[in-house]
């Protein structure tokens, strides 16, 4: 006899509650450590669970460098950081060939673009030839050097980090380059209990450091779980409508947005919203996407992929203000 379509969503939650258990301790662990962002930590697991690189933006002195080694230390994955500064070029990035005057050959000397974890501190301080290199990096996974072409190291995830109130010495970064990062992640200040429980647990210095608590084969499993995480033909539609709604306001009886929006989201948009969806299904536990997994996944995947008009920009009007007023108009099905 076939198995039903309930046994079989059965035995998929099963699976997929083993797994996200194995994430817990890490979870808790990165609590202890990076206090009152546990919102970051879980935007970043979802990032590396799609197999995709992710933008940070908040104020200096958020932890967002402590953040991001946390992450790499506790799934045991190789970490580096990069400081990025108007005048750095892109071979201190990805390495250059170098002469070797007893053999007479050039060899590779590797930058440090070749790790798993590459953190892109201030990514918006660095000239368009780096970001360029970097580009190659986080689109192909790979870099060139010289006439050789490079494989980068799987899992590889860039982490970029840019200061929101500083804007002197500093590049924009393309719209190209933007749209290649699967998340944009934001920072706030932290809540009052949280700053106290920091207060009580920096108060003999540096915390002690973490502990690998995640292999790389639970890490590729819970990477093939979430692709095959259920999202209806329903919630496709209505993703669809929410996407179709950035580039045709008006069509969707928004027209007081149709001035507001200079650039709808992309394609590639839907699609890491629905990976994103996905991902964040599996973190509760799921083998199937609702609603909510697309709402809270809507702003960190498309706030850096919709372009508000000078308008917008003029009336204070945000990436994010735009967004909330879709979600609330498009109903659900």
């Amino acid at each position: 006899m076939p198995e039903s379509a309930h046994a079989r969503l059965s035995r998929d939650d099963d699976r997929i509650a083993e797994l996200r258990q194995a994430f817990r301790p890490a979870l808790e662990e990165a609590g202890r450590i990076v206090i009152g962002q546990e919102e970051l930590f879980e935007g970043l697991l979802i990032g590396l669970l799609c197999e995709g690189h992710v933008l940070i933006e908040g104020a200096p002195g958020l932890a967002k460098t402590l953040a991001a080694r946390t992450f790499a230390r506790l799934l045991d994955l190789e970490f580096r950081r990069i400081q990025f500064t108007p005048d750095l070029l892109p071979s201190d990035l990805t390495g250059t060939p170098v002469y070797h005057p007893p053999s007479g050959e050039f060899r590779t000397r590797k930058g440090p673009i070749f790790t798993q974890i590459l953190l892109a501190d201030e990514i918006n301080r660095a000239p368009a030839k780096v970001q360029a290199a970097l580009l190659e990096a986080m689109e192909e996974r790979q870099t060139t050097l010289g006439d050789e072409t490079h494989p980068l190291p799987r899992p590889f995830m860039v982490l970029a980090t840019q200061n929101p109130l500083e804007h002197e010495g500093t590049y924009p970064l393309p719209e190209a380059q933007l749209d290649r990062f699967f998340l944009k992640l934001t920072l706030g200040y932290p809540p009052r209990q949280a700053e106290q429980a920091m207060l009580d647990t920096h108060a003999g210095g540096a915390v002690e450091p973490p502990q690998p608590m995640l292999g790389r084969t639970i890490l590729r499993q819970a990477q093939k779980a979430v692709t095959d995480i259920h999202l209806s033909q329903q919630l496709s539609a209505w993703l669809l409508d929410l996407i179709a709604a950035t580039r045709a306001p008006a069509d969707h009886g928004l027209n007081n947005l149709q001035p507001l929006i200079a650039h709808g989201v992309s394609p590639r948009g839907s699609l890491c919203l629905a990976r994103a969806a996905r991902a964040r299904a599996f973190m509760r536990g799921r083998s199937y996407v609702v609603p909510d997994d697309i709402l809270a996944m809507a702003c960190p995947v498309l706030r850096h992929r919709l372009i508000p008009s000078y308008e917008a920009e003029a009336e204070g009007i945000t990436c994010d203000d735009i967004l909330r007023r879709i979600l609330a108009a498009i109903d659900p099905p």
